[in-house]
């Protein structure tokens, strides 16, 4: 294992993953912007807009270094004057608003003291709450997480509960998935899992997307969409760590905020009405349930 292979893999999946997401829309293609960042390193986000399924979706290849902020180190809670990382972020935000958003990032960092470590997240956004996608989500990361010793998915799964949450809504971003970080021991079989677990992320993901994009929908769900994106927007701004981590480190703006729906709402103080689909997915998100371990 070496930063070559690392990346290779990385930029393997952005490629992996912008096919899987064009044979779905079938309407438009990702568009590649290759960019530098000061300091050291740079990327290649790659963006596909305005499609007939997918209204937008970034899927991003990043190895950067150079020194190391004071902010960062006291975040990481690791020492070192410089720093490297790399990793691949992926976000789907369908025009259906019955197909939830997906997003994952799988990361690796080093510092110049010897320290490295593994990270990543996987997590499933719906906008209207059908169970067996939830189901299927989680089952396909449980049984990547089962098959290795380094890997956790009941513990992973609450940090991602407890990651994903908005905590000045007191309610969660969707229905999870996994979270883990800062794994520093056994890195080799540590990096098999994360290949593995990048692996299945088509598995876990496209078929929802398939079975959700041609379902009728009306201004109504629409609207409902727009605000459960802005609560989106609302994590990635206020509480997203990987979004601090790339602009205090000097990353590329627009890549960093290429996460972010096309189109979101604030409406004051909106509550939906009783016994209605909304009501149904915000109940869960306030409260969530169990069902789906």
């Amino acid at each position: 294992m070496n930063r070559s292979d690392i990346e290779n893999w990385y930029q393997d999946l952005q490629t992996r993953f912008c096919e899987g997401i064009e044979a779905i829309d079938g309407s438009t293609s990702f568009h590649s912007d290759l960019w530098d960042r000061p300091g050291g390193g740079g990327g290649d986000t790659r963006i596909l807009s305005d499609g007939d399924h997918v209204e937008k979706a970034a899927v991003n290849f990043s190895s950067v270094w150079g020194e190391t902020p004071v902010q960062l180190t006291e975040q990481l809670a690791a020492a070192g004057d410089s720093f490297y990382a790399t990793g691949v972020s992926i976000i789907v935000h369908p025009r259906n608003p019955h197909a939830p958003t997906f997003h994952t990032n799988l990361r690796y960092f080093e510092t110049n003291t010897g320290s490295s470590w593994f990270g990543g997240g996987v997590d499933l956004t719906p906008y209207y709450l059908y169970e067996e996608d939830a189901r299927h989500f989680h089952g396909v990361l449980r049984e990547v997480c089962d098959a290795h010793e380094v890997a956790d998915y009941r513990a992973w799964k609450q940090q991602c509960d407890e990651y994903f949450r908005l905590p000045h809504r007191d309610e969660a971003r969707g229905v999870g998935g996994l979270f883990f970080d800062h794994l520093t021991d056994r890195l080799d079989e540590v990096w098999v899992f994360q290949r593995q677990l990048g692996d299945r992320l088509l598995d876990a993901y496209l078929p929802i997307l398939r079975r959700r994009i041609d379902l009728p929908y009306g201004e109504r769900e629409v609207r409902w969409q727009e605000i459960r994106r802005g609560r989106y927007v609302e994590f990635n701004l206020v509480w997203d760590r990987g979004t601090r981590f790339g602009l205090e480190t000097g990353g590329r703006t627009e890549s960093i905020l290429a996460s972010l729906p096309p189109r979101a709402r604030w409406d004051y103080n909106f509550e939906p009405r009783d016994g209605s689909a909304e009501a149904t997915l915000l109940r869960v998100l306030r409260d969530p349930p169990r069902w789906w371990i």
